[in-house]
C-alpha cells in the first residue's frame, strides 16, 4: 500500500533506473486492477517511473467506509493521490480509467503532463449482446429464471471465468500466452475471495452509467474539450465494449489530441499490443518536447 495525498492505494511499481525520471500513473478499467498494466509498464520503465493503481474496491485496495463508487468519487480519489506526488505525471487510463483520466485532466491540469487514453469509456448505450461476457447475464436479473441463471454462473470455474473475459476484451484471445492465462485464473480466484469486489463492481457500473446519462452540461463529451494536456487516444478496431466509432469524436474534441486506431485489437490495447502502445506514448512525449504536438 502507498499513501499519497491522504489516500491509501495498493500500487504496483516498475521503477526507472533514474529515480528523477518522470512519473507515469496508470488507472485500470471496470473490473480490472493494476495488473492490467504489467506489460506496458515493462516497456516504459526504461524512461519513466511507473505506478499502477488499484482503485478502491478493486485489486488489493479495500474501499473506505461509505465509498460510493461513482465516477466523480473515483476521480477525486486519483486526483488526491496525484496531488500528493512531487511532480505532474504522464497519466494513462483504460476504459473507466480513461473516463477518470479525462475528468481529472480537465479539472486538475496542474497534475498531468500528458494523457494516454486507451478505449476510454465514453457514453455508449448500445444494446448489444456482444458487450457482455456471457449471454446468460441479462437473464440473471429476471424473476423466476434469474435464480437458476445466477446459480449456473456461480458454478463456473475460475478458468472459465477468466477465458470469458479474454473473449470479451481481446480481439484474438487465442494469442494470449498460456502463462498470462494462468495468471488471469489466479487473479480471478483471488478476486472471487474478496468481500468487497462484487459491491465495488456493481457500484462502479451504476456510477459509470449515471455519468453516461448526465444531461448536456454534465456530459463526458463536454469534459473532453477542457483537457489542456497533450493527449493520445488509442482504440482497438475490434473493441466490443466501447465502439471504435466513438474514437474520431473523442480525439477531435481534444485541444491537443491525436488518434491511433489499432487493427486486430480489442478493448485493452495495453495488454494485447503493449509494444505498439509504448512506442506511441514515447513518440508523443518526444513530439511534445520538440514542440510538435
Amino acid at each position: 500500500m502507498l499513501e499519497s495525498g491522504g489516500v491509501r492505494l495498493h500500487v504496483r511499481q516498475a521503477p526507472c533506473v533514474d529515480p528523477d525520471a518522470p512519473l507515469a500513473v496508470f488507472v485500470h478499467g471496470l473490473g480490472g486492477s493494476a495488473t492490467n498494466w504489467t506489460d506496458l509498464m515493462g516497456q516504459l520503465s526504461a524512461s519513466v517511473n511507473c505506478l499502477a493503481l488499484d482503485l478502491p474496491g478493486f485489486g488489493r485496495t479495500p474501499p473506505p467506509e461509505g465509498y460510493d463508487f461513482s465516477l466523480a468519487r473515483h476521480t477525486e480519489t486519483v486526483a488526491a493521490f496525484l496531488g500528493g506526488l512531487d511532480r505532474p505525471v504522464h497519466l494513462f487510463g483504460n476504459s473507466m480509467g480513461g473516463a477518470i483520466a479525462l475528468a481529472l485532466a480537465a479539472e486538475h491540469p496542474e497534475l498531468v503532463r500528458s494523457v494516454t487514453l486507451i478505449s476510454p469509456a465514453m457514453p455508449d448505450l448500445r444494446l448489444d449482446p456482444r458487450r457482455v461476457a456471457d449471454p446468460r447475464l441479462p437473464l440473471a436479473f429476471l424473476p423466476v429464471v434469474g435464480e437458476k441463471v445466477r446459480a449456473s454462473l456461480a458454478a463456473m470455474t475460475p478458468r472459465e471465468q477468466s477465458e470469458q473475459v479474454l473473449r470479451l476484451c481481446f480481439a484474438r484471445p487465442w494469442l494470449v500466452p498460456e502463462h498470462r492465462v494462468r495468471e488471469g485464473v489466479l487473479e480471478t480466484i483471488e478476486r472471487n475471495g474478496l468481500p468487497y469486489y462484487r459491491s465495488a463492481l456493481a457500484g462502479s457500473t451504476i456510477g459509470l452509467i449515471k455519468a453516461w446519462l448526465r444531461p448536456r452540461s454534465g456530459s463526458l463529451w463536454r469534459v473532453v474539450p477542457k483537457v489542456q494536456a497533450p493527449t493520445l487516444v488509442v482504440w482497438g478496431a475490434q473493441d466490443r465494449l466501447v465502439s471504435v466509432r466513438k474514437a474520431p469524436r473523442t480525439a477531435g474534441l481534444l485541444r491537443r489530441g491525436r488518434l491511433l486506431v489499432l487493427p486486430y485489437t480489442g478493448h485493452c490495447a495495453q495488454i494485447e499490443r503493449p509494444v505498439t502502445v509504448a512506442r506511441a506514448a514515447l513518440g508523443m512525449w518526444e513530439a511534445v518536447d520538440r514542440g510538435q504536438w
